[in-house]
């Protein structure tokens, strides 16, 4: 099995694929740059000691390197930026689309705050690396050439370059060893810095009213979190730039030496030499520390590589044919039977300190026009054994059926196209369903019941605004569920965040008149005084079905006996 730096890398030569002839010609361009650059220093230093006569002839060929010079720079860059773009641009489409495949309970285990550094601050980190490539790959060439005609100016000379460089070689690979450490230090410290960032917007109202809670969090959390992450940036970049330096001042010891003891070591070589081999060592400094400049940000690319792998590699398990454009894929059935699982259990990962959670095995048939009401304590499994009705978990043992029929690994996006659902955590979009560019009648006269028609209205298919409070909000999201017109409705928990008058209606009209309409409607409830509403009440008790039977006066009586909640 491939690491996942390698399957990451397999990737990104993957999105190389199509663009090879781009990268092909602008290596070549870059090389040809180069090359020109060292072969420009050659002429200069041949014309520092050329015959007048000699002087159309040289700057004929100074102007032609020049071009060559800008041809091979400029066309460098260019491929380099557009590869580099559509390269980023490929895997951020790829890195969204392993979100979206991925199973749903991977998703949760992963968690937002590490999640979004990977899809902003690493992506663009290597987008960064990216724009500087081609000047790193043309400077490298550069020193390259330089090297090249060092050594037809003086094999010693050059050789005393050459272990020069090496000596700058083996100091930048330690520091960019321990900066690369510090690197992947910062970037770990980065998730729990989105932690805080989260925790003082989402909780800014609790944090006004909690003093010590307040200071905690930004001094004790957020604080030391920034400034950790700032004092290891500062050593890792303090390594880079020490080392730097150091590569400075050799290649001045060099051509301190080279000077001091040429009379001694190469008392016959003529003046040219060392002429050349100054101007050469003078102008390569700046190729060589431009690629030793890029050298943090190739170690930052690095680390962000490693999270993208990390993530692809947590997210590898695809659920496939969820992103299928085909007619057959957008077709949703506007009838259903019923739904039935049939032994459904689903376990949990232990958490260090407490029990494993295990839902089921259950037994349960909900029919077509049908009301039921999920009810039980917190952590009683509600929203579990929601979202195995929803196919969004896939069960461990167990049949989920629609109609008689087992859902399988095929079917199970299109079983999913049955449901509206609003979670208590639900993502309010702004737009309308597609095909859906109005609001119905029906619900036109709920938007003036939830006293939402004055606040917010449909232009162009797209809501006016979102921008309401917790209640008004899950009114709109309500108004989106009716507008998808899908055979099944699930709300969780949707009245927990509305007044006794809005509650009211919700359970005592908008129910009735789905139901009237056909539709299959699945709530959960702690709402008590409206179990009567229900056909069927789902009672969930340490993740056990208990089925409670409603008698003509709305009295509950309770069975503890798990049964199969049928019609």
């Amino acid at each position: 099995m491939m690491t996942s730096r390698n399957s990451l890398t397999a990737q990104i030569f993957h999105l190389l694929q199509p663009y090879w002839q781009i990268v092909l010609g602008g290596s070549l361009l870059g090389l040809v740059g180069g090359a020109s650059v060292a072969g420009l220093l050659a002429l200069v230093n041949r014309g520092l000691y050329a015959e007048q006569h000699d002087a159309a002839t040289l700057l004929g060929a100074f102007a032609g390197l020049c071009l060559l010079i800008l041809i091979g720079s400029v066309g460098a860059d260019v491929s380099a930026n557009y590869v580099g773009q559509r390269i980023i641009g490929a895997l951020r489409k790829s890195l969204a689309a392993k979100i979206l495949l991925a199973p749903i309970d991977q998703l949760e285990i992963y968690r937002t705050h590490r999640l979004i550094p990977v899809l902003t601050h690493d992506v663009d980190t290597i987008s960064d690396f990216a724009f500087f490539f081609s000047s790193f790959f043309v400077s490298l060439v550069i020193a390259i050439g330089c090297l090249v005609y060092l050594a037809i100016l003086s094999w010693p000379l050059c050789l005393i370059t050459g272990l020069v460089i090496i000596l700058g070689s083996i100091a930048h690979a330690y520091a960019r060893t321990r900066g690369v450490q510090g690197f992947n230090a910062a970037r770990d410290s980065e998730d729990q810095l989105q932690k805080h960032y989260r925790a003082i917007a989402e909780g800014a109202k609790e944090l006004r009213l909690n003093r010590s809670r307040r200071q905690r969090v930004y001094v004790d959390q957020l604080q030391r979190t920034v400034d950790r992450i700032s004092e290891i940036q500062i050593k890792s970049i303090n390594l880079f730039v020490t080392a730097r330096a150091l590569g400075t001042i050799l290649f001045f010891v060099v051509i301190g030496v080279a000077l001091a003891l040429r009379p001694f070591l190469w008392p016959d070589s003529p003046a040219s030499v060392s002429s050349g081999f100054v101007l050469v060592l003078l102008y390569m400094r700046g190729p060589v520390d431009q690629v030793i400049g890029i050298l943090p940000a190739l170690g930052r690319a690095q680390v962000a590589i490693r999270r993208i792998a990390e993530l692809s590699e947590q997210f590898s398990t695809p659920e496939q044919g969820l992103l299928a454009t085909s007619a057959a894929a957008a077709e949703i059935s506007g009838r259903i039977e019923s739904i039935e699982l049939r032994g459904v259990s689903y376990g949990f990962q232990r958490v260090s300190g407490s029990e494993s959670f295990v839902l089921g095995p259950i037994d349960l048939c909900i029919r077509r026009g049908d009301i039921v009401f999920i009810v039980g304590e917190n952590g009683s499994g509600k929203t579990t054994l929601i979202k195995l009705l929803l196919g969004l978990y896939t069960p461990q043992s167990g049949t989920v059926l629609r109609d008689g029929v087992p859902v399988i690994v095929e079917t199970r996006d299109d079983y999913r196209q049955l449901f509206t659902t609003i979670f208590s955590d639900y993502y309010l979009f702004e737009d309308l369903p597609e095909n859906s560019r109005s609001v119905p009648d029906m619900a036109e006269r709920y938007l003036e019941r939830l006293e939402l028609a004055h606040k917010v209205s449909v232009e162009n298919g797209v809501f006016t605004t979102t921008d309401l409070s917790t209640g008004q909000r899950k009114r709109l999201a309500l108004m989106n569920a009716w507008i998808e017109d899908r055979p099944v409705l699930v709300f969780d928990e949707w009245a927990a965040d509305q007044d006794p008058a809005f509650r009211h209606i919700f359970y005592t009209e908008l129910l009735p008149d789905l139901k009237r309409l056909g539709k299959t409607i699945i709530v959960i409830s702690h709402d008590d005084r409206y179990f009567a509403m229900a056909d069927h009440l789902v009672r969930l008790r340490h993740g056990k079905v208990v089925t409670d039977q409603v008698n003509d006066d709305g009295v509950i009586q309770p069975s503890l006996k798990p049964s199969r909640a049928s019609p």
